[in-house]
């Protein structure tokens, strides 16, 4: 079943209205969500081919349509018994350049909700479960936990995480001086970049774990007299993320004639052709995929080292 002919709809969301299609599954009864962009098919378990000496998670490999995709058992990663008589579902996605799917036990179908109506985890008594969450949405009666997908691939396969070719030699003046924002709801690659920032000389980083609290932090800055990129040199933001999206994160920044002097570069594993489009449509001075994390260094040195 291809991911488009669940939606309700054909139409696509307009961009920066700070909303998402929220796939809902669940594994052994308990409700999961993913970001409706990051899927690409939904289809019925495969014969599967196994890797040796991989992570007992990794169930396997096989080839739909010449295309090579690793399947992950979220029934094990969740630590959820799995009913050896459910078959259960495969989730294919691509998201980071890779084509990734998980087996879950039921998909139940698209839920098109605001970002506002996403909370972050709660920190205090953590389950192993809520720390590789990125969100949790209440539908209904429902609460749906938003997993970090990526954080769950990266812990599987410690090489997939960034790629930082292109910075191991950026010869950049003193940055010190920059301010930084970032917005990257992830705890785990929050501190990546802020470390590959570091780095390369940029030491005046605020950090925030999703869109709202850094506008509520980058439109103290609207009524700057002076040069406002004195404030906030430039902003990495991802696009999905709770209470707001970077995509209207990036249209707020772009529509304010002080703030729309700041560069905003869009750093997700979301960025394909499509959404290349959406970032360009609400003002995005750059994109990248976020394995590409060298190719965002040099963008940043480029503009803010001269």
């Amino acid at each position: 079943m291809d991911a488009k002919d669940m939606r309700s709809s054909d139409i696509l969301l307009e961009t920066g209205t700070n909303e998402l299609e929220l796939l809902e599954f669940d594994i052994n009864g308990n409700l999961y969500g993913i970001n409706i962009a990051k899927v690409r098919e939904i289809m019925r378990p495969a014969e599967l081919v196994p890797i040796p000496h991989s992570a007992p998670e990794i169930e396997g490999v096989f080839m739909p349509r010449d295309r090579l995709i690793t399947i992950i058992d979220l029934h094990k990663v969740m630590r959820r018994e799995k009913d050896e008589d459910e078959r259960g579902m495969f989730i294919i996605c691509e998201f980071n350049e890779m084509d990734i799917g998980f087996h879950v036990t039921k998909v139940h179908g698209i839920q098109r909700i605001s970002w506002t109506d996403i909370e972050k985890p709660p920190q205090l008594s953590q389950t192993y479960e809520q720390s590789i969450a990125t969100g949790v949405a209440k539908i209904g009666d429902k609460i749906i936990l938003i997993l970090d997908f990526e954080k769950i691939v990266a812990d599987l396969n410690k090489g997939t995480t960034l790629d930082y070719t292109g910075s191991e030699e950026l010869a950049a003046g003193d940055l010190s001086d920059k301010k930084l924002v970032v917005a990257e709801d992830s705890q785990f690659l929050n501190k990546l970049i802020i470390n590959s920032l570091n780095d390369i000389g940029f030491t005046n980083i605020h950090s925030f774990p999703d869109g709202k609290e850094a506008w509520d932090y980058i439109s103290q800055f609207s009524d700057y007299e002076g040069d406002v990129t004195e404030k906030i040199a430039a902003i990495i933001t991802d696009i999905e993320m709770p209470q707001m999206d970077g995509h209207h994160l990036t249209k707020l920044v772009k529509s304010d004639e002080n703030l729309s002097k700041i560069p905003v570069f869009l750093f997700s594993s979301l960025i394909n052709e499509q959404m290349y489009k959406k970032g360009l449509t609400v003002g995005a001075d750059a994109q990248f995929s976020k394995p590409q994390i060298g190719q965002l260094m040099e963008k940043l040195v480029e503009i803010l080292g001269r």
